[in-house]
């Protein structure tokens, strides 16, 4: 007797014999149970995959000899008749060779005359979607009203080309791929029956080339069985089948995951003795990768639908999961552009050496071997100094001190003044080498004035000093290390009680001093007619939030909130004005307490003016006086602050609370970025009439 392949061999002869495709399996054989059967089946997926072996099983179950039923006994002749394919009355139709209308109305001609031996006439027509458009036609009406004793039985691989006309008036079901686990369960099977030895990690090989193929699975299995000499070996079959070995793709990760270089350049010229498709090499790396992610993500979920499940854990646990992202994407990527490269081995080349180049940063990835200076170099900062921020720019000096040989940058240091700095002795107004000591900003003074120079202070008071150098020296102005001469330390003047300004003594006629920053009025001009913006001078500058009062406003303190918004001041006036607080009335005269934070910019300018606003107001003279002391109760500039800190802390609030926003925070890990949030004014439309 002739050898007879596995595929026809072991095809299945009843519906308890098929393997997967049981939501197809249940509905046929509930219908053929209940007596419920339609006219015409279509069955529609990828070869191999069950469709014509489904057909036939059906045609036994309506044609059996002991009656209808999904269970034909496969024994009577009709059921024989059917395996061997010559039973007279199932008409097996090939449609790729027989797409011509003619050969559909031949076909049809005979739809009329009963079935020879069995109950029912059975046509089965494969690859139908091979027909024409006149055949389909010519079909349709057969189909939609058979005679009762025609089934039509259809099966395509591609049943988007048949019309929907033709698909109306069927059933339909659609066959799924057969997964390498259910593949490989069914091999292991067969060769036990056949017994023939075999290895499971050949089956796995067998299973995932079939792609979802039973027929495909059967078949290869076969070819393997004659390569193998009655056996079936991983090694022959991978040989067999020129696929890559599986381990040299995790060589390839591990050196990956190690940044072994030289372990990833060894790993391709071993795959190239193969003589690989590197595209392919690229995409089990691809599909590794992939089921790595899984495990990171869900380890349950994680198959061994290619018998490496044990593998792809232990990389999941080594790997971390940005690098699994990165490594994936940049495979993507160089699959893409393999074709470009000038071969394709060093194009896989260059993907393996740009993971490596471009791998996700750690913290023992810093480079081991020195970066060439770029021209600046990094300041040294002590980490118990506190930068002066307002502190105004100094002129530089040259470096005092041993000069290398080449001085290739400029050097910028912020340090601290460890001893008194002295005054160096000036022996001209002019000296051809000047060294000119830090400014040091007093902590008592907010900003610096142009025309005010700070003294040195001794060490037990001394901020800490910016030293400013100039880049690149002259070598003529570089000067030898000498030991410091000690000096007499300037003395430091120090703070006195703060006085009651009044209006009268603000600039005293008499007086040589230069008046305070920001007085604009000092020249001999109308401050009302200056033409100056001071609002503008002020927005320029960032204002630092006011801290929050002691005590809430009452009695005077309230009332002058109340006072503040009505009187309409801007700039530094209005400044002024919302850093102040009533403190006492007695008639027409009025003391305000200003923050001495703020002193800065007062002057007889802005008490004038402030004085002014408040004569037009109340409509009668006023005598105003500002005492520099710092407020107990709230300011109009305190209240504002509280005001937007309230409202910040309620728009938050109301952020957080959402429940959108919460919906998405535990849904997709989202996350509400600090900072982000701010109130925002709801303006009331104004509505215009006509």
């Amino acid at each position: 007797m002739s050898y007879q392949v596995l595929a026809r061999k072991w095809r299945p002869r009843s519906f308890r014999e098929m393997v997967g495709q049981t939501h197809v399996l249940k509905a046929l054989i509930n219908a053929l149970d209940s007596q419920r059967l339609h006219h015409a089946y279509l069955f529609t997926g990828t070869r191999g995959v069950g469709k014509t072996t489904i057909a036939r099983i059906i045609a036994k179950c309506l044609n059996c000899e002991t009656g209808i039923s999904s269970t034909p006994c496969g024994t009577c002749s009709v059921c024989r008749e059917i395996d061997e394919g010559r039973f007279v009355d199932l008409i097996e139709v090939d449609a790729a060779s027989r797409t011509k209308v003619e050969d559909t109305r031949e076909l049809l001609d005979n739809v009329q005359y009963s079935p020879s031996r069995g109950r029912f006439k059975v046509y089965l027509i494969d690859e139908v979607h091979m027909l024409s458009t006149s055949s389909f036609n010519a079909l349709l009406k057969t189909l939609e009203e058979p005679p009762p004793h025609v089934k039509f039985l259809l099966a395509t691989t591609d049943p988007q080309k048949l019309p929907v006309t033709v698909l109306s008036r069927c059933l339909q079901f659609s066959l799924k791929n057969m997964p390498p686990e259910r593949v490989v369960e069914h091999l292991s099977h067969v060769l036990g029956a056949e017994n023939i030895p075999f290895e499971d990690d050949a089956l796995w090989l067998l299973g995932r080339a079939a792609d979802g193929s039973m027929r495909d699975a059967m078949s290869l299995t076969d070819q393997a069985i004659a390569f193998g000499e009655g056996k079936v070996l991983a090694a022959d079959v991978r040989s067999m089948l020129g696929t890559l070995d599986h381990g040299q793709v995790y060589g390839v990760l591990h050196a990956l995951i190690e940044g072994d270089a030289r372990g990833v350049i060894e790993a391709v010229r071993q795959l190239a003795e193969q003589g690989p498709d590197w595209s392919g090499v690229l995409a089990e790396m691809l599909n590794v990768l992939h089921r790595v992610a899984i495990a990171q993500a869900l380890p349950d979920a994680v198959d061994n639908g290619q018998g490496d499940r044990d593998r792809v854990l232990a990389l999941a646990q080594a790997l971390p999961a940005e690098d699994v992202q990165f490594y994936y994407q940049m495979g993507l990527i160089g699959r893409r552009d393999l074709p470009l490269a000038p071969d394709p081995r060093s194009g896989f080349e260059m993907v393996l050496l740009r993971m490596l180049a471009f791998r996700p940063a750690g913290e023992g990835d810093a480079p081991k071997v020195a970066l060439k200076p770029l021209g600046i170099s990094q300041a040294k900062v002590d980490p118990q100094v506190t930068p002066v921020a307002d502190a105004a720019p100094v002129a530089s000096s040259p470096v005092v001190g041993a000069a290398p040989a080449v001085a290739p940058a400029p050097v910028v240091a912020l340090q601290p003044v460890p001893q008194p700095v002295v005054a160096p002795a000036v022996a001209s107004p002019a000296p051809a080498a000047p060294v000119v000591a830090p400014a040091v900003i007093p902590p008592w003074e907010d900003s610096p004035s142009e025309q005010k120079v700070a003294a040195p202070v001794s060490e037990a008071s001394a901020p800490p000093a910016t030293v400013v150098i100039e880049p690149e020296p002259k070598a003529e102005q570089l000067l030898k290390v000498a030991e410091p001469e000690p000096e007499v330390a300037l003395p430091v003047p120090e703070l006195a009680d703060v006085p009651v300004i009044d209006s009268s003594d603000l600039n005293p006629p008499d007086s040589d001093d230069e008046p305070p920053p920001g007085d604009y009025d000092y020249v001999a001009m109308d401050a009302d007619n200056l033409d100056y913006d001071f609002a503008d001078a002020l927005a320029d500058e960032p204002e630092a939030e006011p801290e929050p009062a002691a005590l809430p406003a009452t009695g005077l303190a309230a009332d002058w909130l109340e006072l503040f918004p009505k009187l309409g001041l801007g700039g530094m006036t209005g400044s002024i004005a919302a850093n102040c607080t009533l403190f006492a009335v007695d008639g027409d005269s009025w003391l305000l307490h200003l923050d001495p934070a703020h002193s800065a910019l007062f002057n007889a300018t802005q008490q004038r003016r402030l004085n002014d606003s408040l004569n037009a107001y109340h409509g009668r003279e006023l005598q105003l006086s500002i005492e520099l002391i710092k407020p107990e109760q709230e300011t109009p500039a305190q209240a504002a602050a509280r005001k937007r800190a309230n409202r910040q802390r309620d728009a938050e609030a109301s952020i957080q609370n959402d429940p959108l926003i919460q919906q998405m925070i535990s849904q997709f890990a989202a996350s509400v970025r600090a900072g982000s949030i701010e109130p925002v004014d709801i303006v009331e439309p104004t509505r215009t009439t006509s």
